[in-house]
Order: structure tokens, then C-alpha cells, then sequence
């Protein structure tokens, strides 16, 4: 099913003196990457069909100053968190939903220190309370009945913020079989994205660490991976695509597996 997405900007809600019940910070990956948008999308989506009130930044929004800061350049991080702090701060933001795991951690864990305090949460965490509140359901499955898909920790969402129970939680709401690899949890392995490792070549080795983690992955034969993480997706997509299983392993977004389950795409 496919219709028109609305998605009103912070400048529109404030003119008309309208208060949103949630900020969506899109990120930079999913702002300006292609397959990113899709997550971007189906987070959009799954909002408007709960009638969550909530607003983007638009072209306000800076990037979260991840990057900048993993990479050692804390003055840039901090320049770059104090421009948003100061818009968020403006508007009177109290509740920050992400869809990257990156500007999860940064905006909750890093922003208050420069003044920016606000209730974070991660997109998935935000889908299973909507599904336990019944704001939403997946009836069926919709195309995953029966299918296996195994969920890749993003670092920041999982061993960073100990959210592990919200992705599965949600995960389990399809009619699939949820399997796990050995390396989960607290004890998953990194993408090989983290760290500002997304926007620079690999260092010498004789693995990229995206390649190890996608062996961890078909070990335990998944019709698809899911992921919470734009760099995640990136990552665990040319994992597939390495070991040329393209045509047998999809990789997805949870949004996107429960918009489309929830038949919203």
C-alpha cells in the first residue's frame, strides 16, 4: 500500500502554535543516503499511522557531531552539538525519538553536558511500546511466516545502551522465527561501521570486520537480517553481497519489516 507521507517541520507546528508529542531527528544517513531514506520512511509511516504528533527539523537539523567526535575532533563535535542544542532548546523539545543508534547515544548520553536535556529513544523502542499499547498491531506476519531472521546488535543501541530486549520484542511480533547468532547481545561484534570507520577505508587486515560479522550471520541460515542502524545496514548488505547472497538474504530495517507486515509501504 502505497499514499502520500505528511511530515510537518518543527517551523510549521511552532508558527501555528502547535507542540508535537515527539521530535523525529532523521540523521544524516537517513536524510541523505538512498537506502537509508527507505528507513527514514518506513519510521514515517509507521508514526503517521499511529497518529503519533511528531515533527522533523528539516533543514535545521545539523549532524549530531558522532562522527566528528569518534573521529578525536571534539572541537567540531562540540560546535556542531551546540547549534543543535540551541534549535531544540528554542523549540522546547522534550522527547527525541532516532532512527540511528549513533545520534541515540550522542543526543542521550552526550548533549547534556552542553545543555542539551531531552528524553531519547530509539526507534525500536518507540514501535514496541506502540505495538504494546495497541496503537498498532502486525497481524500474521505478512510475508515473514515461517521465515528466519536473526538481529544484528548495533553497538550503540546494544552493549553502549543495554537495549536489547525492544528490537527482539518487536522482532517477535512477526509470525518468523527469531534465531540468534553466537555473537549477540553483550557479546555481539561491531559491523566494522562504528567509530567514524563508516566514512574512511579499512585499515590493513585480512578481513573486513562487516565480512566476519556476515559469516556470523549465515551460520545461522537467515532468510533475513534485520538491523536498527543505517551503517549497520550499509555493512551488513555488502556483507551479503560478498559472499553473493543477494538473492537469498534480504537485510531490513525492523521499521521496514513491521511497516510492511503492518502493510504500510
Amino acid at each position: 500500500m502505497s499514499q502520500s507521507i505528511h511530515v510537518p517541520t518543527m517551523a510549521e507546528m511552532a508558527a501555528s502554535g502547535e507542540v508535537p508529542e515527539i521530535l523525529f531527528w532523521v540523521g544524516c544517513s537517513g536524510s541523505f543516503d538512498d537506502r537509508a531514506k527507505r528507513i527514514t520512511k518506513a519510521i514515517v509511516r509507521i508514526l503517521n499511522h499511529c497518529n503519533v504528533k511528531f515533527a522533523v527539523l528539516g533543514a535545521e537539523e545539523s549532524c549530531s557531531g558522532d562522527p566528528a567526535k569518534r573521529a578525536g575532533n571534539e572541537f567540531l563535535f562540540q560546535m556542531q552539538a551546540m547549534q543543535n542544542i540551541a534549535v531544540l532548546n528554542g523549540y522546547g523539545i522534550k522527547k527525541v525519538v532516532t532512527g540511528c543508534p549513533h545520534c541515540f547515544n550522542t543526543l542521550k548520553n552526550e548533549y547534556p553536558q552542553l545543555g542539551g536535556e531531552y528524553e531519547v529513544i530509539h526507534h525500536t523502542q518507540l514501535v514496541n511500546e506502540l505495538l504494546a499499547d495497541g496503537r498498532m498491531t502486525v497481524s500474521g506476519g505478512g510475508d515473514f511466516k515461517g521465515k528466519r531472521i536473526t538481529f544484528h546488535d548495533p553497538c550503540y543501541l546494544g552493549r553502549a545502551n543495554d537495549v536489547f530486549e525492544a528490537p527482539r520484542a518487536v522482532l517477535e511480533k512477526l509470525d518468523a522465527e527469531l534465531v540468534e547468532m553466537k555473537r549477540c547481545k553483550t557479546k555481539g561484534l561491531c559491523c566494522g561501521a562504528g567509530g567514524a570507520q563508516m566514512f574512511k577505508e579499512a585499515e590493513p587486515g585480512n578481513k573486513e570486520v562487516n565480512v566476519e560479522r556476515t559469516e556470523d550471520a549465515l551460520e545461522v541460515k537467515p532468510n533475513i537480517i534485520a538491523t536498527g542502524c543505517p551503517f549497520c545496514n550499509t555493512m551488513m548488505t555488502d556483507g551479503v553481497k560478498n559472499f553473493n547472497k543477494e538473492e537469498e538474504i534480504q537485510v531490513k530495517d525492523i521499521a521496514e519489516l513491521i511497516a510492511e507486515a503492518a502493510d504500510l509501504l
